[in-house]
């Protein structure tokens, strides 16, 4: 729904990578802005701005060399969208912080376990470097 991991990855990617690489991300579905992803982002110095929960459709380019995927539902999609289409698409399985219950720091912890999660595959996948966990 284009509201947690994508947006996360989107600014995370933005952020490494250099600025002559278009980075966008799209949901399958359009959601609700997540306050705790928010929270994360700032917490790494950054922030969404006035970027709301966007779909496909709402792309302004529909010409991508790669398509990374973050959800199995977005993944099976990708891959309809680009059947016919020389696009490389990578699937990186990662773990859905909204189902996390407890305490809002046990919530927010997983929030940040997706943030480092996609911030050391970004790294690794990108720029070849491993990324240290700070609770390393």
């Amino acid at each position: 729904m284009n509201a947690v991991r994508s947006p996360m990855a989107e600014l995370l990617a933005r952020r490494a990578l250099p600025a002559t690489i278009f980075v966008a991300s799209a949901g399958v579905r359009a959601g609700e802005r997540d306050p705790f992803v928010d929270a994360v982002l700032a917490e790494d110095g950054l922030s969404l701005g006035e970027r709301h929960p966007r779909t496909l459709d709402d792309l302004e380019d529909d010409y991508f060399d790669l398509i990374v995927t973050l959800a199995p539902e977005a993944h099976h999609a990708a891959l309809e969208l680009t059947r016919s289409l020389a696009v490389d698409v990578e699937y990186w399985p990662t773990p859905d912080p909204t189902n996390a219950g407890g305490t809002r720091e046990q919530v927010m912890a997983a929030y940040r376990d997706v943030r480092e999660r996609l911030k050391a595959r970004i790294s690794s996948r990108f720029l070849n470097t491993e990324v240290k966990n700070a609770t390393d």
